[in-house]
């Protein structure tokens, strides 16, 4: 029963992890693009114009920073294991440990 237990805490785990990071970072992207749609202004096809919007530059260079930043944490995470090496959480910021 114990086996079961620890493997069902796991496995929640591992999907949390995958909803987060298959399903989050996409749409975070998503969120980027159209911000950078807002900062770029349109004509709809009723005639109204849209003027340009500075606040959605702002919002998609933030949220594309965050993109980015995951990719190069898990990158960075697959080749520290191949060197021995693991990624540690202790501080806010990720460091490189021996394993």
């Amino acid at each position: 029963m114990e086996t079961i237990k620890l493997v069902l805490e796991s496995v929640w785990k591992i999907l949390l992890v995958g909803i987060v990071l298959g399903a989050g970072l996409p749409a975070l992207f998503a969120v980027g693009v159209r911000g950078l749609a807002v900062a770029n202004g349109h004509e709809s096809a009723a005639g109204t114009v849209h003027r340009p919007n500075p606040f959605g530059a702002a919002v998609a260079v933030v949220v594309f920073a965050v993109v980015v930043a995951a990719i190069a944490v898990g990158i960075t995470i697959i080749v520290a294991s191949g060197f021995g090496k693991a990624v540690s959480f202790e501080h806010i910021y990720p460091t490189l440990v021996e394993k």
